[in-house]
């Protein structure tokens, strides 16, 4: 796409190698346009947004293959369990797996701590030894005492805690096992949860 086709003349060059990429990736698409819209593995990821997690990778997805839903943390918000639904009940997915991580960026502040930095500046704040701040004090919102940012204050509690919250919703039924894995960032792999997949067992 040349740039004089772009609504945004100024593209960052970032924005310039994600197109570039998509065009080599769209000329080599080929047999990927006929696959299903229901996930041929009929299962679903519910995981952290976090940069050094690929689940293709991790649980060996191709296109296709998975349904996969990220959030900071990987938490059981309202919308991940929306999605959760719709992948079950229009999508047939059949099982779901909730994968939080160490070293996890959710795990480094408390509602208050960004409600409070958020509430004198919009900027990107910044953190040392000393905890996060901001670096300038203007702009500013209240509206992040209306939000629930579901921090981390230990992962396999939060693994616990958000496949207790997907079995325990109405609208989700019995017979779909949710299990609970936390996957380390030094190695690669998922550590099982075990009360939560005891927890998220079929019934």
């Amino acid at each position: 796409m040349s740039k004089e086709n772009l609504l945004q003349k100024e593209n960052s060059i970032i924005n310039q190698e994600v197109l570039v990429a998509n065009q080599s990736y769209s000329e080599s698409f080929g047999e990927k346009a006929n696959l299903a819209m229901p996930p041929a593995r009929k299962f679903a990821i519910l995981t952290c947004m976090d940069a050094r997690l690929d689940p293709a990778k991790y649980a060996g997805l191709s296109e296709g293959d998975a349904h996969v839903i990220r959030n900071a943390g990987g938490r059981a918000s309202d919308d991940a369990i929306r999605s959760l639904i719709i992948s079950y009940k229009l999508l047939g997915t059949a099982e779901w797996f909730v994968i939080h991580h160490t070293d996890c960026g959710m795990e480094t502040f408390t509602d208050e701590i960004i409600r409070d930095l958020l509430s004198t500046s919009l900027s990107t704040a910044t953190v040392d030894e000393n905890g996060w701040r901001n670096i300038t004090e203007e702009g500013g919102s209240q509206e992040a005492k209306n939000i629930s940012f579901l921090p981390i204050s230990n992962q396999a509690e939060s693994i616990i805690e958000d496949v207790k919250r997907i079995k325990n919703h109405a609208l989700v039924p019995s017979h779909i096992p949710v299990y609970g894995y936390l996957f380390d960032v030094k190695s690669g792999k998922l550590i099982e949860i075990p009360e939560a997949t005891s927890i998220g067992r079929a019934s």
